[in-house]
């Protein structure tokens, strides 16, 4: 059986856009547009795929066999292409999802930035922090609204343990960004003013301008 990552084959645990929509087609058939719609509010935090990548890979899912599509008759409206997985699809993420993952490493153009901070203007980063935190806070709150209104107990059945899991490691990760702008912002403020001290491992370092 063949990995269906389709974008790098050869590396190991990656995942590719056909990966993630096999795991969304696990929980229900969708069409396109549900398939869309769920990248935009579940799977896409994790993954990113805008509807016309998403509408590209179906075809080559079902080309590959992985997918079969049923037209669906409806009354007063276009018909629709509900997409469902095969076996051959259901075998092609069990052999993708066997493989080692390979750790998420960080590319972050801001962070390089904050690297030649004597070097570059204050004002424009402290600004990009501001969004970034509004970013991650309204992220957060999303999480949070997902995880009260389909795990308010905070358990899962076995079935969607593993989105319980995920929305929890999201919550974590968009709380510990959102400080640490805010720690970010508080720093540049007092570099700004040529007097900082900035907080390492519990001590203060005085900041030369």
């Amino acid at each position: 059986m063949h990995n269906v990552n389709v974008d790098s084959p050869e590396t190991e645990g990656v995942l590719a856009l056909g990966d993630a929509i096999l795991a969304c087609l696990t929980e229900r058939p969708m069409t396109g547009y549900e398939l869309a719609k769920t990248f935009d509010s579940s799977i896409g935090f994790f993954w990113k795929a805008n509807h016309q990548q998403i509408y590209r890979e179906l075809t080559r899912l079902r080309d590959r066999g992985y997918i079969q599509g049923c037209e669906v008759v409806q009354s007063g409206k276009p018909n629709k292409l509900v997409y469902t997985l095969t076996s051959e699809g259901r075998a092609a993420l069990r052999h993708w999802a066997a493989r080692p993952s390979s750790p998420a490493s960080i590319k972050d153009d801001l962070l390089v930035r904050l690297y030649a901070l004597d070097c570059v203007d204050i004002d424009p980063l402290r600004a990009d922090l501001m969004a970034r935190l509004e970013y991650h806070r309204d992220r957060f709150s999303r999480y949070e609204r997902i995880l009260n209104k389909r795990f308010p107990q905070g358990t899962a059945s076995p079935a969607d343990t593993g989105k319980l899991l995920g929305l929890r490691i999201g919550l974590r990760y968009e709380r510990t960004v959102a400080e640490w702008c805010e720690e970010a912002l508080d720093t540049l403020s007092a570099v700004a003013n040529g007097t900082s001290v900035t907080p390492i491992n519990g001590t203060q370092r005085e900041i030369n301008r």
